[in-house]
C-alpha cells in the first residue's frame, strides 16, 4: 500500500511551487503533479520565433516578484535567480512631448514631471516609505491590519479605492504625469473609470521605487528553476507529463492544494463540493483576455524619445483618455484602433536573450474576453507610432490570441491572465468572501492559484498563504510519515 504523502499540488505554476516548496521545508511530505512537459505554469522562457531568440511564453517584467515576502523567505537568490534592474523601472513615450520615466527614486521622478513633480511626490512618498508595512497587508487576505500599519493603509486606500481616471485627474494637471499613472493602472485589466482601479497603479508605482521593475537573467524561467531547487533540496519531488482530470486519480495525501482556477476545481472536484460553494464558484467571474505578439528584432527598437530606451518596460498608449478608452472598449467587447500596449524590451540589458546584434521584443494588449482576433498590425502600429522604422528590424513573429492563450494554460479563461477580474468585490473575495479564502469547504482541499488573494503576478504570495493555511489548520502535527 502506498504511503500516504502530506501534501499533493495540483498544477506547478508559481504560486503551486511556492506552497511545495515551503511545505516541504517544513518537513512534509510533497509532490507536485503537472500536466506540462516541463514546470512553469505562465513563466517559461522559450525560443518562440528564430533559434537562440529567448521570448517569455507569459510573465516578462516582476515587480511583485522582486518584493515578494514568500521569495525572500525561500532566499531564491541564493538559489540562483539573478535580478536584472534596467536604470529606469518604466517609460511612457508621448506624441508631441518628452517621455514620463519612473526613476529609482521619487525625486528624480517628480523632476521630470514638471509642476506635477510635488503632487507626484506627495502621492507616492508617503506610501514608498511606509511600504515595509504595508507589502504583508496588501500581499495577502482581508484580515485586520497590525497596529503600525492602520496609518499607512488608510492612507493607501483612500486613494485606492478611487477610479485611476478620477485619481489621476483630481492629483495632476499635465498630460505626461496623467498618462504615466494611466498606464500603471492598466495592468489592473479594469475600465479606469471603476472603482479600485487605482489600486494597481498605486502598488506598481510604489514598487518602483522600493524594488524598481526587475526581470531574471536569462528569462522568467530563471524563477521556476529557483522555485524548484529549493523543493527539491528539501525533498520535494515533480512529477510533469501528468494531467489531472479528477482528485479521485491523485494520490492519498493529508492535503491537496489546487494552483487552478474555479472553473478548473470545479471540474476536478465535481459532486464532491458542496452545492452552495459550487454555486459561489460558478459565479466568479474573467475579464478581457490579452493578445500576444513575440518579435525576434535585427536591432534594438528606434525610440523617438532616447529615454525609452533606459527601461525594460515601455507603456505605449498616450494619454490618459487614450489609455482610458482603450480598455473600456475591451470591456465592451471590441478592440481599440490604437490599444494600450505593455511592452518589455529584456534584450537591452540581457544580452544573452539573443544572439550577437539582435533583440526580442515583448508586447500584449487587452482584448475582450476569449477575442480570437489576431491584432498584429494594431500593437506593431502603436510601436511604429512611437519609434518610426521599427517594423523594418522584425526579423521573425510569433503570436497568441485570446483562445491560444488558454489553450497553452488553461487557468488564463478566455485570454484573462490575472485569474479573474480584480474589481472591488474580487479583490479579496477570490474566489468567495472567507476569513481563509484558500480553505475550500471539503477537508484537505487548498487553493493556491491567483484566483485567491492578492491575486495576479509572479509573486508566489498565493502559496505561500495557502501553505500556511494548511499547515496550520491540518498538517501541524509532525513531519514526513
Amino acid at each position: 500500500m502506498a504511503r500516504r504523502l502530506d501534501a499533493v499540488i495540483v498544477g506547478a505554476g508559481p504560486n503551486g511551487l511556492a506552497a511545495a516548496a515551503l511545505l516541504a521545508r517544513a518537513g512534509r511530505s510533497v509532490r507536485v503533479i503537472e500536466g506540462g512537459a516541463t514546470p512553469g505554469g505562465a513563466s517559461r522562457t522559450e525560443e518562440l520565433t528564430l533559434p537562440g531568440y529567448l521570448h517569455d511564453v507569459g510573465s516578462a517584467i516582476h515587480p511583485l516578484g522582486a518584493a515578494s515576502p514568500c521569495f525572500r523567505e525561500l532566499d531564491l537568490e541564493g538559489a540562483g535567480l539573478e535580478w536584472v534592474s534596467p536604470p529606469a523601472a518604466v517609460a511612457h513615450p508621448f506624441d508631441d512631448r518628452p517621455a514620463a520615466v519612473i526613476e529609482p527614486s521619487i525625486e528624480a521622478t517628480a523632476a521630470g514631471l514638471g509642476r506635477d513633480g510635488d503632487a507626484y511626490r506627495r502621492l507616492f512618498g508617503p506610501l514608498a516609505a511606509s511600504w515595509p508595512d504595508l507589502a504583508g497587508v496588501l500581499l495577502g487576505p482581508l484580515r485586520p491590519p497590525p497596529l503600525g500599519a492602520v496609518g499607512p493603509l488608510t492612507r493607501f486606500g483612500l486613494a485606492a479605492l478611487r477610479s485611476a481616471r478620477g485619481l489621476a485627474r483630481s492629483r495632476f494637471r499635465g498630460a505626461r504625469a496623467r498618462g504615466l499613472f494611466a498606464g500603471l493602472a492598466g495592468h489592473s485589466v479594469l475600465p479606469l473609470e471603476r472603482v479600485a482601479s487605482a489600486a494597481v497603479g498605486l502598488v506598481l508605482g510604489v514598487a518602483a521605487h522600493r524594488v524598481g521593475w526587475p526581470f531574471p537573467r536569462g528569462g522568467a524561467a530563471g524563477i521556476v528553476a529557483a522555485l524548484l531547487r529549493r523543493l527539491e533540496e528539501a525533498g520535494g519531488v515533480v512529477e510533469t507529463g501528468t494531467w489531472v482530470e479528477s482528485l479521485d486519480e491523485l494520490p492519498p495525501a493529508r492535503v491537496v492544494l489546487a494552483d487552478v482556477g474555479p472553473r478548473q476545481l470545479l471540474r476536478l472536484a465535481g459532486e464532491g463540493l458542496p452545492p452552495g460553494y459550487r454555486r459561489a464558484l460558478a459565479r466568479y467571474r474573467y475579464g478581457p483576455g490579452i493578445f500576444k505578439l513575440d518579435l525576434a528584432l535585427s536591432g534594438p527598437v528606434p525610440w523617438s524619445d532616447p529615454a525609452c530606451a533606459r527601461a525594460a518596460t515601455v507603456h505605449l498608449g498616450g494619454t490618459l483618455e487614450e489609455i482610458a478608452h482603450g480598455e473600456r472598449e475591451a470591456w465592451r467587447g471590441r478592440i481599440a484602433d490604437r490599444p494600450f500596449v505593455l511592452l518589455a524590451q529584456p534584450s537591452l540589458f540581457d544580452p544573452g536573450r539573443a544572439p550577437q546584434g539582435g533583440h526580442t521584443l515583448w508586447a500584449y494588449c487587452h482584448v475582450p474576453h476569449g477575442a480570437p482576433d489576431d491584432v498584429t498590425a494594431a500593437v506593431e502600429g502603436q510601436i511604429e507610432r512611437f519609434a518610426p522604422g521599427f517594423s523594418e528590424r522584425i526579423v521573425a513573429r510569433s503570436a497568441m490570441t485570446a483562445p491560444q492563450v488558454e489553450a497553452w494554460n488553461p487557468n488564463c479563461v478566455g485570454g484573462d491572465i490575472t485569474g479573474g477580474v480584480t474589481d472591488l468585490r474580487q479583490l479579496f473575495a477570490r474566489p468567495v468572501l472567507s476569513r481563509v479564502p484558500y480553505a475550500t469547504p471539503v477537508r484537505g482541499l487548498y487553493l493556491c492559484s491567483s484566483s485567491t488573494p492578492p491575486g495576479g503576478g509572479v509573486h508566489g504570495m498565493c502559496g505561500y498563504h495557502a501553505a500556511r493555511a494548511a499547515l496550520a489548520r491540518e498538517l501541524a502535527g509532525g513531519g514526513r510519515r
